[in-house]
């Protein structure tokens, strides 16, 4: 069975920023066809759960009390393009809206809840080697 990279969070894993999952039942129907391979690269990459929220302004991520986080955010990028490489994955189902793994949405920067067009750090990292990247709403383009 192929192996398929998926945030943790979206299989129930509470990971996410307030130690909570982000279920999502389309995942069920995943496990019929890929292997899923769980990965959440905020934990990876060093954060915290549960963690005080992140947003990417510029080039940088962001937390919502000022800190930046980039270097977390980079390192669990890189370990998930790691795992996808070791492991031959060519596809990924990425939290949509967050600053990893957002897909074509991300929050933009100022902790106000507006939403932009954009890409997660880790969604970004993947996409641009090549490694199909949708989000949590696109399942059915895998199915």
């Amino acid at each position: 069975m192929q192996k398929i990279l998926i945030s943790a969070c979206l299989v129930g894993e509470k990971v996410n920023y307030k130690g909570q999952g982000n279920y999502c039942p389309n995942v069920e129907k995943l496990k019929e066809k890929y292997d899923l391979v769980l990965f959440c690269p905020e934990f990876e990459g060093g954060l915290p759960i549960p963690r005080k929220p992140s947003e990417i302004r510029g080039s940088q991520v962001i937390r919502e009390d000022g800190k930046n986080v980039t270097r977390e955010f980079e390192k669990g990028a890189s370990k998930a393009l790691g795992l996808c490489k070791y492991l031959g994955i060519t596809k990924a189902v990425l939290k949509e809206n967050s600053p990893s793994c957002g897909t074509h949405l991300i929050h933009n920067g100022y902790f106000d809840g507006r939403k932009i067009k954009g890409m997660g750090v880790t969604a970004r990292i993947l996409k641009d080697i090549g490694i199909e990247v949708y989000s949590e709403d696109e399942i059915d383009k895998l199915l």
